[in-house]
């Protein structure tokens, strides 16, 4: 993986199987467990020590400033992650400016015609490659901090469950006779571990803000439904050294974002299928209590600082119970099936029309598969790795269900989730692709007529469309 954050460099050669990818992503410190904490200490970027957004850089006239944050982060009596310090640091993360010393910038007229223009040709071109309508009403033009502002709700719905697991670890390893007497204790704890999985997320999602060139790059929808975003400065940060025309490169771009649109806007369980995964995951989380028991009997409540290094040293590392298991599959399956669908339906739509088509697509799934934003953000908040291989079955799987039963035929899966190839039909698509078609149209029949107690009352029968 390269040494930006997240690894969003394009490597020479992608590896060629996950494995690889894997030992790569070990190597820079991802994938430890939820939130990165592990051996290798926090798994996102910001350095070995989370407060250091808030101290790092400090110059003697900031002190006051500095304790006054501190006292507001030990006072903190929300959820389980403080979202206010999230914020604050994601903005201040994009503040100062990506590596290559570009700064965030408002967005101009200019910028805002050419997002707009590139989405609308985008969404004509889909119409020959997909059987699904539009699903973006609007087209717009973010800056990074407004994608930091955008995506906020969504990534408190994917880290909330995992945190708020961790964060009742923290009260469950007293002994009840001892939870009322140390109240005050447990509840500074709390507040800390907000306030670090707040830092934590916040410079991750910051470092984000500055390479993701759209609001789905994650294969999750992270913005408001129906509204298709691109970012253009990390657009031109993106085609900077390709050799492409920065206009092919916006259009190749806007097919990516418009094809997510489509099918999270007319596949109505799919976001819950993805976000409940993640939930499941979070059920599953076993804590090791044993080390946290020894850390509540030794803390010192005038050295807050032994919470962070039990932290980084693995305290909240999760077991992999079979629930995670599960849970994991599913999520890294049907996240393999929407970037494999979205590749192939924009390589279809783009390839007649673009003459640098083969290059992009090549150039993203390099970037995806060496650690690019779905691998290394899971990997860091929920302990999720993608493995590489699993992107390029699901596309090859997707182009020979378009060969065999064309673009209506090969869509119509998305209609139920019962219907999607499984992991094991990733191995042999084949096989699938050639399986016997499953209709579930006179299943629902059935199930609406049942529900309504006869035939005779079509004002009570299930509606097909109503999942």
């Amino acid at each position: 993986m390269s040494d930006t954050p997240f690894g969003f460099g394009l490597p020479p050669e992608e590896p060629e199987n996950g494995d690889e990818g894997k030992k790569k992503d070990q190597q820079s410190g991802g994938g430890q467990g939820p939130f990165g904490f592990g051996p290798a200490g926090f798994g996102g970027p910001g350095g070995d020590n989370p407060l250091a957004a808030m101290f790092g850089s400090m110059n003697p006239n900031d002190l006051g400033a500095a304790f006054q944050q501190l006292g507001q982060m030990l006072s903190y009596e929300g959820g389980p992650v403080n979202w206010d310090m999230a914020k604050q640091i994601a903005r201040q993360t994009v503040s100062q400016g990506t590596p290559d010393g570009v700064k965030d910038s408002s967005i101009g007229p200019a910028e805002r015609t050419a997002v707009e223009e590139a989405v609308r040709l985008a969404d004509l071109w889909l119409d020959d490659a997909t059987s699904l309508p539009s699903g973006a009403g609007s087209a717009v033009a973010w800056s990074r901090a407004e994608w930091v502002e955008a995506t906020l709700p969504a990534w408190k719905e994917l880290v909330d469950p995992v945190a708020e697991r961790v964060g009742a670890a923290m009260g469950d390893v007293l002994p009840e006779e001892m939870q009322a007497m140390a109240g005050p204790l447990i509840g500074m704890m709390r507040s800390m571990g907000g306030a670090m999985f707040g830092t934590q997320i916040g410079q991750a999602v910051g470092v984000l803000a500055g390479e993701v060139v759209g609001s789905t790059d994650i294969g999750l929808p992270l913005g408001p439904a129906g509204r298709a975003a691109l970012l253009p400065a990390n657009i031109e940060a993106f085609g900077k050294d390709l050799g492409v025309p920065q206009e092919e490169v916006r259009l190749y771009l806007a097919l990516r974002e418009a094809a997510h649109q489509r099918l999270f806007a007319h596949v109505p369980w799919l976001r819950s299928h993805l976000f409940g995964a993640v939930d499941g995951y979070a059920r599953g989380i076993k804590v090791d209590t044993a080390k946290l028991e020894d850390v509540v009997g030794q803390f010192d409540p005038q050295n807050p600082e032994q919470i962070q290094e039990a932290l980084q040293q693995g305290m909240f590392q999760p077991e992999d119970t079979p629930e995670q298991k599960v849970a994991l599959a599913r999520l890294e399956t049907a996240l393999a099936l929407v970037e494999g669908w979205v590749d192939a339906v924009v390589h279809a739509a783009a390839k007649p029309r673009l003459t640098s088509a083969d290059a992009l697509r090549e150039t993203l799934r390099r970037r995806r598969a060496t650690g690019g934003p779905a691998e290394q953000t899971f990997a860091t908040l929920i302990g999720l790795e993608l493995r590489p291989r699993r992107l390029r079955d699901a596309a090859r799987l997707w182009a020979s269900l378009t060969d065999a039963r064309g673009v209506d035929g090969r869509d119509g899966l998305w209609a139920h989730p019962d219907m999607l190839p499984t992991a094991s039909d990733l191995d042999d698509p084949d096989g699938f692709v050639h399986r016997e078609q499953l209709d579930f149209s006179e299943l629902d029949k059935m199930l609406g007529e049942a529900a309504g107690g006869s035939a005779d009352k079509p004002n009570l029968k299930k509606d097909d469309d109503s999942e």
